[in-house]
């Protein structure tokens, strides 16, 4: 046990002043623009309008499961689909002008679900002040991100439609990892100059940001001795953000690029 943080068991392989210095390094080789070519930030990057950057970019991060070139694809079409205007076209179409959505299809996302997705975000936008309003009532609701994740969802699905649905929106009391719905807060309110997340949301402290896990940021995160939960779920979310604020307590998720950097492109 590192005596330079008692609350991290680290691994023999590593110290405490080891693997900050090893983070410290990879956040920064990963977290320039460079990383925006190969990852699924890149489609709201198109935008310059917040409200675009928002629905583009959750659209995005709702599909970000699988290959990160089919990913892409996916979210390109999307935006193209919606006339490389998704606000615009929420607020100014009718749902029968939305049939070609019916042939949309991301691993098991697929048309229903994508129709279900539009009419939920033309609701948020109509009816609740958008994405970032939701969000952040939920935040302030519980003080944490936890309430931003519940209250969002208990928003979304307000609107009717196939409860098939409703497994593509992460649900945190069941245990889920939401490591989407992290990654889509983390790109909305991370401020850096980097030039990879926007930062174009206020309300949420990026201090209590929590980490999108995933096969690559979890498997890492055990090496290096930051988690110990076997299971990749929302207690395991909480345990490594907790240790990851232990190297960073106002940013801990901008290690997001270190973890996953390591394990999608390096081994330790």
């Amino acid at each position: 046990m590192a005596k330079s943080n008692p609350k991290i068991d680290v691994t023999d392989r590593l110290a405490f002043s080891e693997i900050f210095e090893l983070l410290e390094e990879k956040a920064r080789q990963y977290n320039c623009v460079d990383f925006i070519a190969t990852d699924p930030i890149q489609i709201p990057r198109q935008f310059a309008q917040k409200e675009n950057i928002e629905i583009a970019g959750f659209l995005a991060a709702t599909i970000a499961w699988g290959q990160r070139p089919t990913i892409i694809k996916n979210g390109k079409w999307l935006m193209e689909a919606m006339d490389h205007d998704p606000y615009a076209f929420l607020l100014n179409t009718n749902e029968d002008e939305w049939l070609h959505f019916e042939g949309f299809k991301h691993r098991t996302f697929n048309g229903v679900d994508c129709l279900f997705f539009l009419r939920s975000l033309k609701n948020i936008y109509q009816n609740h002040g958008g994405l970032e309003a939701v969000f952040t009532h939920g935040y302030e609701q519980e003080g944490a991100v936890s309430g931003a994740l519940r209250y969002f969802r208990k928003v979304f699905f307000e609107v009717e439609g196939d409860r098939r649905t409703h497994k593509h929106v992460s649900n945190i009391d069941k245990g889920a990892s939401a490591k989407r719905l992290n990654m889509y807060l983390r790109w909305m309110v991370r401020k850096d100059d980097a030039g990879v997340d926007f930062g174009i949301w206020n309300g949420i402290p990026a201090s209590e940001l929590l980490l999108p896990l995933d096969v690559h940021t979890s498997k890492q995160a055990r090496q290096l001795g930051l988690l110990t939960r076997k299971q990749d779920d929302w207690k395991a979310v909480l345990e490594v953000t907790e240790h990851l604020k232990a190297f960073d307590p106002n940013d801990p998720i901008k290690y997001d690029f270190a973890l996953f950097g390591l394990g999608a492109f390096t081994q330790l």
